[in-house]
Parts: structure tokens; C-alpha cells; sequence
């Protein structure tokens, strides 16, 4: 949807005190993206499958519940420091100007305070787990806090976005008390390509605004060859889930599931193709169900072998 550049100037015009008390609790809202919770399910996926793999099909239902609220959390959190640290940036991009802190309904301190209050309350539901869980999950949040600002200095910031989300994988096997196996790593791998597979179709939607405000991404890096890149990617992680099933003992159930599952990938690279900025957007959104079709396949293969 186009926005008149007129009535964004004028928004970003309004001085504080003129932000209703309902405006502010709509933008609180919508700093967190709550309107949007594409985000928390895209973490929430991946813990999901390590907690079900770690568990053997029978994870502890309190460590998944705190898992559950955990990520929404984490995530909302993340929302309102990175809209922190890109305040100016959101300014100069079309898409972003009419964010919260970018139009002056939520100003920086505030999104400060809603972070922390966000960030000790999972910290809060971590330190019910065991002590390593929870250093686990400081590391993941010293990740999720540097990520915002590493667009100013290399192409990679979705590796270090790949690596936070990525850590949940260990952090579930150490929840549930269960020693780290090759299996965690390659699902930590796992979960690492699928951040760097939808967080490129994502930057692919801002990609010429962000060339010419000088922000780099890995959009920006592999230029020409992007939906190549995501293709690969995309090979390689299905190779990857099968090689999980394997090793964690997934019937032939699971294998065909996952196999027929790489036709989200096909759809998104048919969307990408046929338009680079609002077919990555869509290519990005279809990567939830990508993600919810592998927990299914889990969740019903387990069921079926007991």
C-alpha cells in the first residue's frame, strides 16, 4: 500500500504531546509487532522441533509452555530494540517511516523501558529452567541486541540474526536435560539457513532504499544471483531435515512429508521470480508454514511410532 508523503511528513511533525493515551498503547502494540506475529512464529518453529526431537516426541509440557510464552516474548522484545537502533534509518525508508519511534508516537526511552520490561520477564520464565538454559539464553540475547547494528558495518547481519534464533535449538536440549548430540548442531545449522533463506527474501523488499541510505544486508551482497542464493539454501536445508530424520530415528512418514514440504520452496521462488520486492514479501510470510508443515510432520510421526 502506497502512503502519501505529505501526511508522513505532518506525522512525523506532531510534537509528543498531542499522542493520545490510546495512540500510545497502539503504538506499544505495534512496536512489539503484535499486529504482526509473523516474527514469533518463525522462532517459535525451530523450538518446536528441538524440543520434540530432544524429547522423543514427549517434551516436558511446562519447559514447552515456557518455550511458548518465552519466544513471544524474546521476539517482541527484539521488535523494540531494533526499531530503537533504526530510528533514524526507519525515518528514510517508505516502509518503515510510519513505525512507531520513527513517527514520534513512541519515543526512544519509552521503547527502552518496554524492552526491558519485556526482556527481564523471559528472563524471568528462563531462570525456572536449569542455570545453563539460562546462560544459554543470555548469549541469545546479546545476539538478538548486536544484530540491529551490524547492517551499519557488513552484508552478513542475517547471520547474526541466524545464530541468535539458531541458539533455541541447544537452549531446548539443555531445558529438557538432555546432553548436546550431532543432531542439535545440525538442527542449529538448520534453523540457522532457514533465518538467512526468509530474513534475504525480507531484505530483498527494502534493498534499492537501503543502497541508497547506505545500510548493507545479504540482499545487497549476492545482488543478481538472490533467488539462486535463497535456491541453494533452500536444497541444502531440505537435505538437512531429511539427514535430522536419520538420525533421530523419523520413519519414512517424516521423509516424505519433508520432501513434498520443499514445494513452500518452490512456490516461493515461482513468487520471487515473478516479482522481486511484493513476491519476496510473500516468498518471506510463506516460510510459516513451511516451518508449522515440519513440526506437524514430527508431531504426527511421532504419534504414529510411538
Amino acid at each position: 500500500m502506497k502512503t502519501d508523503e505529505s501526511q508522513i511528513r505532518v506525522q512525523l511533525a506532531l510534537p509528543q504531546e498531542q499522542v493520545s493515551y490510546d495512540e500510545k498503547l497502539k503504538g506499544a502494540w505495534q512496536l512489539i509487532r503484535a499486529d504482526k506475529p509473523i516474527g514469533i512464529l518463525l522462532l517459535l518453529w525451530p523450538a518446536l522441533w528441538a524440543l520434540w526431537i530432544a524429547g522423543q516426541g514427549k517434551p516436558d509440557w511446562y519447559v514447552t509452555l515456557v518455550f511458548i510464552l518465552g519466544s513471544v516474548l524474546v521476539r517482541s522484545a527484539g521488535c523494540a530494540a531494533n526499531d530503537f537502533a533504526d530510528r533514524r534509518i526507519d525515518q528514510r525508508v517508505m516502509r518503515t517511516c510510519l513505525r512507531p519511534i520513527a513517527s514520534g508516537i513512541i519515543q526512544p526511552r519509552e521503547a527502552l523501558i518496554i524492552f526491558g520490561i519485556l526482556i527481564a520477564s523471559a528472563l524471568m520464565l528462563v531462570l525456572t529452567l536449569n542455570l545453563q538454559t539460562f546462560v544459554l539464553s543470555s548469549v541469545a540475547v546479546v545476539l538478538a541486541l548486536i544484530y540491529p547494528y551490524t547492517k551499519r558495518y557488513t552484508h552478513f547481519p542475517q547471520v547474526v540474526l541466524g545464530f541468535a534464533f539458531g541458539w533455541i535449538v541447544p537452549m531446548a536440549f539443555s531445558a529438557l536435560g538432555v546432553e548436546f548430540q550431532p543432531v542439535t548442531w545440525v538442527l542449529f545449522v538448520i534453523t540457522m539457513l532457514w533465518v538467512l533463506i526468509y530474513d534475504t527474501e525480507y531484505a530483498m523488499v527494502d534493498r534499492d532504499e537501503d543502497k541508497l541510505i547506505g545500510v548493507k544486508s545479504i540482499a545487497i551482497f549476492f545482488g543478481d544471483y538472490d533467488v539462486l542464493a535463497i535456491a541453494v539454501m533452500q536444497v541444502i536445508m531440505i537435505g538437512l531435515l531429511l539427514l535430522v530424520g536419520e538420525m533421530s530415528g523419523r520413519s519414512w512418514l517424516y521423509a516424505v512429508g519433508v520432501v513434498l514440504s520443499s514445494v513452500y520452496f518452490v512456490r516461493q521462488q515461482i513468487l520471487m521470480s515473478l516479482d522481486k520486492k511484493s513476491g519476496a514479501y510473500a516468498a518471506f510470510l510463506n516460510n510459516n508454514c513451511f516451518g508449522m508443515t515440519i513440526f506437524l510432520l514430527l508431531l504426527a510421526d511421532y504419534i504414529v511410532t510411538g
